[in-house]
């Protein structure tokens, strides 16, 4: 078997400064979970449901700006949309970590969402073009692992630095990181030329883009809030279909599109994307509410529960690089049909052993241990699958494409999770709850085999 090319010194540092950011973004989407507690006693005179939107206005602007994302950093270079959106996020993590009330706070988390949705289509482009074709897979493996390891282990870090430092610590933690990111991304990181044919992109997709995915993520965070069957809820879900439809119909006459709809005609990029939701939504709908029964049934200290649940995202981190490396052998089917396997046996461990007496080694770290192959093996792979066969010169629309429906997944299998669980009155209660919501994520693991062992190509297609 013939050695695989060199990736070189410049690609690794493209990589790594990749890494770096992806790592800080993703982390945010689960971090906040430890230090709402302290979040709330702060501003005690806000209510719960407007406190809410510390969560809400996040997941809303990282899922409705990613497309809008993808276009700049194709029209305008990757490198500078990259250390664009990485200022940006920098500037809104300053922004939350000194906030004075609750509405400052939600408006720095909205400044960081447009960050994060500006910097990772960019950032997954520049991995992309940093490394040759043949080991891409290896390259995003090591971006999908830091992104893998940051939102798995955010309720970790996030005990950490609430209970060393209090709830704003989440938030200043990522000045120093991003900071080096961004001096050093302005040293190394390669300029790229504009894409052809973004001049003329048609504006009117995108706030119908924008509004139209920010309108469906608002009724899937807000359904347990609001109520399912409240007007606002239906409101936004019909204002989000009828905005996307008509994106959809403009974007399949139009000659320069916002998202190309043929990138779906990839095969390859079409099951991967679907598969992608199937996994987000389980491993989300799974690691969210985990913390709460662990105290709640448990009675867990915060910072117990953060090291209790290590060992599951440390999994992933070893995993993902390596799995990277076998798919640029023998292809992405087998490793994601492994994954979506691995995850069902986590989540059917969790159903069968979690009990209301303590027993770590059965309850926790056993049945934690294979969802941590399943997330070292699917967020970087199920990325790599999908852009394997895209065009070089839409590696920023194929990027944000499919982390917008990914984004969608997770708000999904989050709410989702949070409608079954309820509010239960006793441990008992919680428990049958739970173990409901993880029957779910089982099939849902299992729909994501299935569907990447049946219909993925293991062969690529001729790249543009």
């Amino acid at each position: 078997m013939s050695e695989l090319p060199p990736v070189g010194r410049d690609g690794w540092r493209t990589v790594g400064i990749s890494s770096a950011a992806v790592f800080m973004v993703s982390m945010e989407i689960t971090v906040i979970s430890l230090a709402f507690p302290e979040i709330r006693d702060q501003f005690s005179e806000t209510s719960e449901s407007a406190l809410s939107w510390i969560f809400s206005a996040y997941n809303i602007g990282v899922a409705s700006l990613l497309l809008i994302g993808g276009w700049l950093s194709e029209r305008y270079g990757h490198k500078r949309i990259f250390l664009t959106g990485v200022s940006i996020f920098l500037l809104g993590s300053v922004l939350a970590g000194f906030a004075v009330s609750s509405e400052v706070l939600i408006g720095a988390r909205i400044v960081q969402a447009a960050g994060g949705a500006l910097q990772a289509p960019a950032g997954l482009a520049l991995v992309l073009a940093a490394a040759p074709p043949a080991r891409h897979q290896m390259a995003i493996g090591i971006w999908g692992a830091a992104g893998a390891l940051a939102a798995a282990a955010g309720p970790t870090i996030g005990a950490l630095l609430v209970e060393g430092f209090g709830w704003r610590a989440v938030f200043l933690i990522n000045i120093p990181v991003i900071g080096v990111a961004l001096v050093l991304g302005r040293r190394w990181l390669p300029d790229s030329p504009p894409s052809p044919g973004t001049d003329d992109v048609d504006l009117i997709s995108v706030p119908l883009a924008g509004v139209g995915v920010g309108a469906l993520v608002l009724g899937i965070v807000q359904g347990e809030t609001w109520g399912w069957s409240s007007a606002a809820v239906i409101g936004s879900f019909v204002l989000g279909l009828v905005l996307m439809t008509a994106f959809v119909v403009r974007s399949s006459r139009h000659s320069a599109p916002l998202f190309d709809l043929g990138l779906y005609r990839l095969r390859s990029y079409a099951v991967a994307n679907v598969a992608s939701i199937f996994f987000a939504f389980a491993f989300f709908g799974w690691l969210v509410p985990l913390p709460t029964l662990i105290q709640t049934v448990w009675g867990w200290s915060v910072l117990t529960t953060g090291f209790a649940i290590a060992p599951g995202p440390l999994m992933a981190f070893f995993v993902a690089p390596p799995a990277g490396r076998m798919a640029d052998r023998i292809g992405n089917r087998l490793i994601l049909t492994v994954c979506g396997l691995s995850g069902a046996i986590g989540m059917g461990l969790f159903v069968a052993n979690f009990g209301a007496e303590p027993q770590y080694l059965s309850d926790i770290l056993l049945p934690s241990l294979f969802v941590g192959v399943a997330a070292g093996t699917g967020f970087s792979q199920l990325v790599g699958a999908a852009m394997r066969d895209v065009p070089a010169h839409q590696y920023a629309m194929g990027g944000a494409g499919r982390t917008t429906a990914f984004q969608m997944a997770i708000a999904l299998g989050i709410a989702v999770a949070v409608a079954i669980i309820g509010r239960p009155a006793g441990a008992a209660e919680a428990l049958a709850a739970y173990e409901d919501s993880w029957l779910v994520g089982v099939a849902a693991y299992v729909a994501m085999a299935a569907i990447v062992a049946v219909l993925y190509p293991n062969k690529p297609v001729a790249t543009v």
